[in-house]
């Protein structure tokens, strides 16, 4: 997703980080002695990418059901019981000036979506901040490396990240490596223009990923699913240059197609893309992931529309992306699904899977 500025987080304010909070940010809940007992489900993933929640949570924002009859409830148990969401994204930043998507935020929520029996996807940026097309920053620390130990740094954070996972009694279904990185990752090192250093640099995440969870699916990920000709040019770098991924991943956004000129409604846009996954498969033979949806939150109906026709192809699943923000948030964030801290219509695509 696109972003560009982030409101400076508050501390800790809410009770329920009781004992999981110091001054320097969010930090994880022990791993418990009693994991939760819910069985997850299987197939396909209907999915929710949260993670600004423990931010939102510490702002004092509270979330309820839709419908007359309010009632508050907290917002993991609120997509699984009222959406139909199975599966949580969680995106992971190297150093975050706030602390926010650090190594013990992503594990904090992560405990809370496994005791809820929701499956885990983990979103690698390798950045301090937003990784996107417009941003792939290297973080600070890593600027100065060579790239032998830039590769090494990248193996390292994954490393660290998954084994605090473990440790908490998460395993994550699925791990992306590296975010949107349509023009690469770790720019300029990881240029698409630097094929061997980006497909090195992808390996080095790979190998980390499956060195403490074997079983993990390996995503890489673009942004604008219906843009073909970009998903062939990274995926023919990895190919030609022994890349490893075990799935493809796309940001499907139609406002932000439309932003950049298209002029054919969301359904073009979803045409595009329904016939990009079938390119993609066809010529990779790897199963693809929506790892990103959304529309402006006052087109919920139009928004379920969208998740219905994409949930009818070919795909392993669909995370919607921060669905719980409301109108704004983050200085102009606007395709959540939420309108008055509960849910739209627009998940309600998700009860019919």
């Amino acid at each position: 997703m696109k972003m560009t500025t982030i409101i400076p987080a508050l501390a800790f304010a809410t009770s329920v980080f009781c004992g999981a909070c110091s001054e320097d940010g969010p930090v994880t809940n022990p791993r418990q002695d009693n994991p939760s007992a819910i069985e997850k489900e299987v197939g396909f993933a209907r999915g929710a990418d949260v993670s600004w929640l423990t931010q939102m949570e510490s702002e004092g924002r509270k979330f309820y059901t839709s419908g007359s009859d309010r009632q508050e409830m907290e917002c993991m148990q609120l997509l699984r019981d009222h959406c139909g969401v199975n599966s949580i994204r969680l995106r992971v930043w190297v150093d975050p000036k706030d602390g926010w998507n650090n190594v013990d935020d992503v594990v904090l929520k992560a405990r809370r979506a496994e005791n809820l029996g929701l499956r885990t996807m983990i979103d690698f940026h390798f950045s301090d901040t937003w990784a996107d097309p417009g941003h792939q920053e290297m973080p600070e620390a890593w600027k100065e490396l060579s790239f032998d130990n830039l590769k090494s740094a990248v193996a390292n954070h994954v490393n660290e990240t998954l084994t605090a996972l473990k440790n908490a009694g998460v395993t994550p279904e699925w791990v992306q490596v590296g975010n949107e990185t349509t023009p690469g990752m770790m720019l300029p090192v990881g240029s698409v223009d630097n094929p061997v250093q980006l497909t090195q640099l992808n390996n080095a995440g790979y190998d980390a990923v499956k060195a403490v969870f074997p079983e993990a699916k390996v995503i890489v990920h673009l942004d604008g699913g219906n843009n073909q000709w970009a998903y062939d040019r990274m995926f023919d770098i990895l190919e030609n240059n022994g890349g490893k991924y075990d799935m493809i991943g796309m940001s499907l956004y139609p406002y932000w197609a439309e932003q950049q000129g298209e002029t054919g409604g969301w359904q073009k846009v979803a045409d595009d893309c329904i016939a990009n996954i079938n390119h993609l498969k066809q010529k990779y033979n790897k199963p693809v992931m929506i790892c990103e949806i959304g529309m402006p939150y006052d087109q919920g109906e139009l928004c379920k529309q969208l998740i219905t026709k994409m949930m009818g192809t070919d795909i392993e699943g669909i995370f919607y992306w921060e669905p719980q923000a409301p109108n704004g948030y983050n200085d102009g964030y606007n395709l959540g699904c939420f309108d008055n801290d509960a849910p739209t219509v627009a998940l309600d695509a998700f009860k019919n899977k």
